[in-house]
């Protein structure tokens, strides 16, 4: 004899509805409990119309899926602005990176040179154009929501946002308008009459050199960096991210997970059952590192003035 039908346990999918209210109801528990237990409640951030305050977001698997400057490779690839022995050759270095988590200075130095050697002799316009093309091809589509709606929420509290990356500045600053974001500070390639010299002004944007940067731009902007953010994905942006008084780890790789949670910073991690992977362009040091990231910052700071 069958069971009544009241009796019979159905199963119904989850409507919008039912959803709110299961976050509603998860929300109003956390909230009683907080009560109960006395526990003050986190104080709102980003402060709204705090102007002294700003954000500071490194690119490469923070804002972005994988490295910006080899999707700008694959690109230029596309236009035949190289082999494609120099493309398998770039996307081991990549891989390198990504596998390896070592930055071997060897490796780092072909990189280097070899990014440096594509765009010797061309046009700065040249590239800029070419790279607005690049970002709808092959990075529109591979910027973290998560991360993007963290970006937007400084912004609608009236705080500036920069993009921190070893990718190209030029390259950078697409990326960040293209975000609705206020600027980037990036490697800077020197150029003489518009054309590039395949040479750096300093060094790669990396490491010690983007809490230069920060710090450079900080003082340009007039701001209070005890009240700035900075996000990233990277145990090498520790020397940024300490500059701060809100850090955040986004996707972090395992030693900056670590790192975070020994020091009780925020972690934010937006991919799906996937291993955190480094990628990563040469590790910046002593005075070239001051170089790379002063250039940087003052670089962007000229431009916008």
């Amino acid at each position: 004899m069958a069971a009544p039908g009241w009796l019979t346990p159905r199963r119904r999918p989850a409507t919008a509805r039912s959803v709110l209210a299961g976050e509603a109801a998860a929300e109003a528990a956390r909230k009683s409990e907080s009560e109960s237990t006395g526990d003050v409640p986190e104080p709102e951030f980003p402060v709204a119309g705090d102007t002294r305050a700003a954000a500071f977001f490194d690119l490469d698997n923070t804002v972005m899926q994988g490295a910006a400057l080899f999707h700008f490779g694959k690109g230029l690839y596309k236009r035949h602005f190289f082999e494609r022995r120099e493309l398998a050759r770039f996307a081991w270095q990549q891989a390198w990176f990504r596998i390896a988590g070592v930055e071997d200075p060897a490796h780092m130095q072909d990189a280097r040179d070899s990014a440096l050697s594509i765009v010797k002799g061309r046009r700065v316009a040249e590239l800029t154009s070419i790279g607005e093309e690049i970002y709808d091809e092959y990075m529109a589509d591979r910027i973290w929501p998560g991360t993007r709606a963290l970006a937007q929420a400084h912004l609608d509290a009236g705080q500036k946002v920069w993009l921190v990356t070893a990718a190209p500045v030029e390259t950078a600053t697409i990326i960040a308008r293209r975000l609705g974001l206020t600027g980037a500070l990036g490697t800077v390639a020197e150029s003489v009459g518009g054309v590039y010299t395949g040479r750096l002004v300093g060094e790669p944007l990396h490491g010690p050199a983007k809490a230069e940067a920060v710090r450079a731009l900080a003082a340009a902007e007039g701001l209070d960096l005890a009240r700035c953010a900075a996000y990233s994905d990277s145990y090498n942006d520790v020397p940024m991210l300490s500059l701060v008084g809100h850090p955040y780890a986004i996707n972090p790789d395992a030693k900056l997970r670590k790192y975070a949670r020994d020091r009780e910073w925020r972690l934010r991690d937006y991919r799906t059952g996937r291993k955190a992977a480094r990628i990563g362009v040469p590790a910046a040091a002593g005075l070239g590192a001051v170089a790379g990231g002063t250039a940087a910052a003052v670089a962007i700071h000229r431009r916008r003035h």
